[in-house]
């Protein structure tokens, strides 16, 4: 007896694997929240990097055009202002500019 297909009503876009590199790295800032954060360099996301923030889970690509949006790391990470610019700080040391190719 044959097993049922989980996937046959689905149409994959995109399906592959690629080794990665991932940072982790826990500080604290002057408004004494921790950090702990996963950042992982792939092929992917035109040279931004993939930022896990390991106390809630929240994951988001970032290129330092994202770091200079007004309120975008408070958004999506939930932080507040003080937060967000101790998180922006780090990250400006390790996301690289976004790359894009023809």
């Amino acid at each position: 007896m044959s097993q049922p297909n989980p996937h046959k009503d689905l149409d994959f876009l995109s399906d592959s694997t690629e080794d990665t590199s991932t940072r982790f790295v826990t500080f604290i800032g002057g408004s004494l929240r921790r950090f702990d954060l996963a950042v992982t360099t792939t092929n992917r996301f035109y040279g931004k990097k993939l930022v896990t923030d390991l106390q809630s889970g929240k994951t988001a690509i970032l290129g330092t055009d994202d770091l200079d949006e007004e309120g975008y790391l408070e958004h999506v990470y939930g932080l507040d202002e003080e937060e967000a610019e101790e998180m922006r700080s780090f990250l400006y040391q390790v996301v690289g500019d976004a790359y894009f190719t023809d």
